[in-house]
């Protein structure tokens, strides 16, 4: 059995009247880059998509992504996810303008995320829509209480508990600031009323910008209620920053390594362990220390992966072995019993049934058959400049230790290549392949050298 491990698990909910705006067209000037900020990966995934991950998994059918001027690379990796302009840095509200008509008004309530918010959990947003929809709230506001409030939003609750205020640090008081609850800035809103309410928002603060966080005091003031839902810090981590960056890709490692050992893998240094967003781990796996996980890597049951190895784009199929330090590379595939051992590297190649490739080989573009023994230092040479050729081994085929085998190649079943051999054309099944040069060997040879190269340096050495 496998799972795939998911560091952001929750229940898609049942109504079919959700939207969610994912917020994206910061630049992230501290991240020094060309690169728009929500395209920094996490997991080996861009952030922008674990924010729809997430409301998506939470109900929402309508989503659209707001990004900035000249980042189509952002359109390029939400797609087939809408995106909408936001032609200006206006701030929030203005931000959510720009999706005007994209959103359905049968919306009745409208998740506002941010892209570079990536570790916020299904279950969080679906309690937001709970108690949107049940306290019949205009905005719901999602919490959270950091160890420092710093320039974070405060809000400000009534005696009731209900939302009051959203108050920038900016433009907070003394009281203000002393209010440990902060704002995050995801929001659930009432589809009915959204575009009123942004549309009303003003741009009387110390920054001159539209704040979203403005609707909460206009909603009120409309006799409509406002609410809040905690969260903990660590779903919160907003990236402005490549520090903020690494510090989200910890939490996020964290979270990917629970979930390996709770689905029943065993991880013998979990925090040299290195996952990424879509690696599949099976049951009673083992995995050592210093194992680095690429995207597209699927495991199955009961393989044993020894430490330091670097594995992406292969499947390994059950009680398969590898490593240590061997590197599978896109294309790999390892069938039930194989196994790869140490400095061994495999790009596009099938390795059948318990064929085995110990030590010291590279395998390219080739298919290795059944039971097949690859010795040490063996190469299919796979690249002659020009194009790639594919070598073909067969079941139960011995390929001797130091061999090329220069592709295209054919080795037929139970052949032996006999070890040191340049093999450039298809061998037979059951036939001995030998290429090597005859042996020469002169008696006394080896001291002749050596009296000659000592006489010719004598009085030369001091």
């Amino acid at each position: 059995m496998t799972q795939e491990l998911s560091a952001f698990g929750g229940n898609r909910a049942a109504s079919h009247r959700i939207a969610a705006v994912i917020l994206g067209a910061g630049k992230g000037e501290r991240m020094n880059s060309r690169l728009p900020k929500v395209l920094h990966r996490i997991g080996n995934r861009p952030m922008v998509l674990y924010a729809l991950d997430a409301a998506r998994a939470a109900g929402a059918e309508a989503c659209v992504v707001v990004a900035g001027p000249g980042m189509a690379g952002v359109a390029e990796a939400v797609a087939p996810v809408p995106t909408a302009v936001q032609a200006e840095p206006r701030g929030t509200a203005d931000a959510v303008k720009a999706v005007r008509g994209r959103i359905g008004p049968d919306a009745d309530t409208v998740l506002i995320l941010y892209g570079d918010t990536p570790l916020i959990r299904p279950r969080t947003l679906e309690a937001m829509i709970a108690r949107r929809r049940d306290g019949g709230n205009a905005v719901v506001v999602l919490g959270f209480r950091p160890a420092d409030p710093g320039g974070y939003g405060r809000l400000v609750r009534g005696g009731d508990g209900s939302l009051e205020a959203i108050v920038e640090a900016g433009d907070a008081g003394a009281e203000q600031h002393k209010i440990g609850l902060c704002n995050s800035g995801v929001m659930a809103v009432d589809g009915a009323v959204l575009f009123d309410l942004v549309d009303a928002v003003g741009s009387d603060n110390a920054k001159g910008e539209y704040y979203l966080t403005d609707i909460v005091g206009i909603a009120r003031r409309r006799g409509r209620t406002s609410s809040v839902v905690e969260a903990g810090p660590d779903e919160l981590l907003g990236i402005n920053s490549r520090e903020e960056l690494a510090a989200a890709e910890r939490s996020f490692q964290q979270r990917m390594r629970r979930a390996a050992m709770a689905g029943g893998a065993t991880l013998t240094d979990p925090g040299s362990v290195w996952f990424s967003f879509d690696t599949v781990l099976g049951r009673d796996v083992t995995v050592g220390p210093q194992v680095v996980f690429g995207p597209g890597v699927t495991v199955g049951d009961e393989v044993e992966i020894k430490g330091f190895c670097h594995i992406e784009g292969a499947a390994i199929a059950r009680g398969a072995a590898v490593g240590p330090f061997a590197r599978l590379r896109p294309g790999a595939e390892l069938q039930e019993g194989a196994k790869v051992g140490n400095f061994v590297e495999v790009k596009n190649a099938v390795l059948k049934p318990d064929a085995r490739a110990n030590h010291l080989a590279y395998l390219g573009d080739a298919e290795v058959g059944a039971g097949a023994n690859i010795g040490a230092g063996t190469i299919t040479c796979n690249y002659d400049g020009f194009r790639k050729a594919r070598t073909v081994i067969g079941d139960g085929a011995f390929i001797g230790s130091n061999s090329a085998l220069v592709a295209p190649v054919s080795v037929g079943e139970r052949a032996i290549v006999g070890a040191g051999s340049t093999i450039d054309r298809d061998v037979q099944a059951d036939a001995l392949a030998l290429t090597r040069a005859d042996h020469t060997a002169v008696p006394e040879g080896a001291a002749r050298i050596r009296r000659r190269k000592m006489s010719g340096t004598a009085g030369g050495r001091n």
